[in-house]
């Protein structure tokens, strides 16, 4: 972050000082919202949540090297103290970048956004300082804190833009404007709270490139109906990436190796290089040619980029995780979230990855998935049982059931159980995984299956 004093916080986002001896004093790294995550000279945001209240932990905070906490009453330690902590800190993102202007990228889409922002984030940190997005923090306090994270050295601003409701991606443009904007697709995530169908969530989704300017970019998954239809929404140039002929950055020659690994030959306005991702699943080569994409509207050769996914590994957990056990069982932890779109694509990625070797799926529940949520989950099932899964546990009552009805009824063969909960599964799970198994876990994060992979990944007794 730029060095600012407390005086000069104060007057961007409206706040009063109390307990502060120096107004003068700097605040010279950048903010959090964890008290653990407190840097010396950096800001502590007291953020209330549904469990605990950051208000708390305000004196620990400045205890850790906190210049003074960001607050919405007196907490007894230095503080700025606002009406709304949230709206406070995206002003004081809005201020920082206005000050700096680097490129800001913001990105959106139903499924692959991190992964994605990662892959671009290796791609162009290796041209000029980058930062991006910290694992999933999308969000109107995540984006934020990522724009509080830069400073003068910082070129490209990458900020993965989540949107669960329509117009949050107007507010999170509005503190960020971009000058490119991704999208790389549109499906059932958050469907329930965008208005019920495909069309809601497109709806929202396009508010990222409506905010772009005509000077922009826009790039667009020429794959998707939906999101290639967003290009009448935007003054911006618009850029496809996909399969199609008619993307100007698309993949030729696809394959996949025996660990499950895409390779394929990029092809972009300035030439074609081949291209080995260290990530499983052949859906990954969609989110490679989406970060090619935007390196490549930033003028980055086709080479430079290619030399960048071939040397970009996975960085955030919980998203196709691969872990090896001593014993050969391997866990393949997807537990940071899920929608049918990566179910799909991780029972896939799994079943490619196995090969011949036993395989075991471990099953909650998708979340949001409206009055469709059961026939999504049975065909989840039918999926499972399709691509010849040896075992299903589901895990929870409601819809997950859905999933045990459908692969049953199959009549593959698979072997399908029910857990009642998280514990229960990885009781069920240690029992019936044999070494050598590959194990997939996945679930909606409320469900906290993340627990289970963790606990199956584990070296064994």
């Amino acid at each position: 972050m730029i060095s600012m004093t407390l005086d000069e916080i104060a007057q961007v986002v409206g706040a009063s000082l109390y307990g502060v001896r120096d107004p003068r004093v700097l605040v010279t790294a950048p903010a959090a919202v964890d008290s653990r995550e407190v840097v010396p000279g950096g800001l502590f945001a007291a953020t209330v949540g549904a469990r605990v209240d950051g208000h708390d932990y305000a004196a620990g905070a400045v205890a850790g090297g906190a210049v003074a906490v960001l607050a919405s009453r007196p907490v007894g330690v230095p503080a700025l103290v606002v009406g709304d902590v949230q709206l406070a800190l995206g002003r004081l993102a809005r201020h920082v970048l206005e000050r700096l202007s680097p490129t800001v990228v913001g990105l959106t889409g139903s499924v692959g956004k991190t992964t994605t922002k990662d892959l671009l984030a290796q791609v162009l940190e290796r041209h000029a300082a980058t930062v991006a997005t910290d694992k999933s923090f999308n969000n109107e306090l995540g984006l934020p804190l990522t724009v509080l994270r830069a400073d003068a050295a910082t070129r490209y601003l990458v900020l993965e833009m989540g949107a669960g409701r329509k117009g949050d991606l107007t507010y999170l443009t509005g503190l960020a404007p971009p000058q490119v904007g991704l999208v790389l697709n549109v499906g059932t995530a958050h469907v329930e709270r965008m208005g019920g169908g495909p069309a809601d969530v497109a709806e929202a989704k396009g508010e990222l490139v409506a905010a772009l300017g005509a000077d922009g970019f826009a790039v667009l998954n020429a794959d998707d109906p939906y999101v290639r239809g967003m290009a009448g929404r935007t003054r911006a140039r618009v850029v496809l990436f996909g399969g199609s002929a008619e993307a100007q950055v698309r993949a030729e020659d696809v394959r996949v190796d025996g660990r499950a690994r895409p390779g394929f030959v990029l092809v972009t306005p300035s030439g074609r290089a081949p291209v080995e991702l260290d990530l499983i699943g052949e859906h990954q080569v969609g989110n490679a040619l989406a970060a090619a994409a935007v390196a490549a509207v930033l003028g980055l050769g086709v080479a430079e980029i290619a030399d960048g996914l071939n040397a970009a590994r996975r960085r955030s957990g919980g998203r196709l995780e691969v872990v090896e056990r001593s014993d050969g069982v391997t866990v393949v932890d997807d537990a940071y979230n899920a929608s049918p779109e990566s179910m799909r694509a991780g029972l896939r990625a799994v079943k490619a990855l196995a090969g011949a070797r036993r395989t075991v799926a471990v099953l909650g529940a998708m979340g949001q998935q409206a009055d469709a949520s059961r026939a999504r989950h049975a065909e989840v099932g039918r999926l499972v049982a399709g691509l010849g899964f040896d075992v299903l546990i589901a895990v929870g009552a409601g819809d997950p059931l859905a999933m045990v009805e459908a692969a049953e009824s199959s009549n593959a063969g698979v072997a399908v159980h029910v857990a009642e909960d998280v514990a229960g599964a990885v009781r069920l799970a240690g029992a019936l995984v044999e070494p050598g198994d590959v194990v997939f876990v996945k679930a909606s994060s409320e469900v906290g299956l993340g627990a289970c992979a963790r606990a199956l990944a584990a070296p064994p007794s």
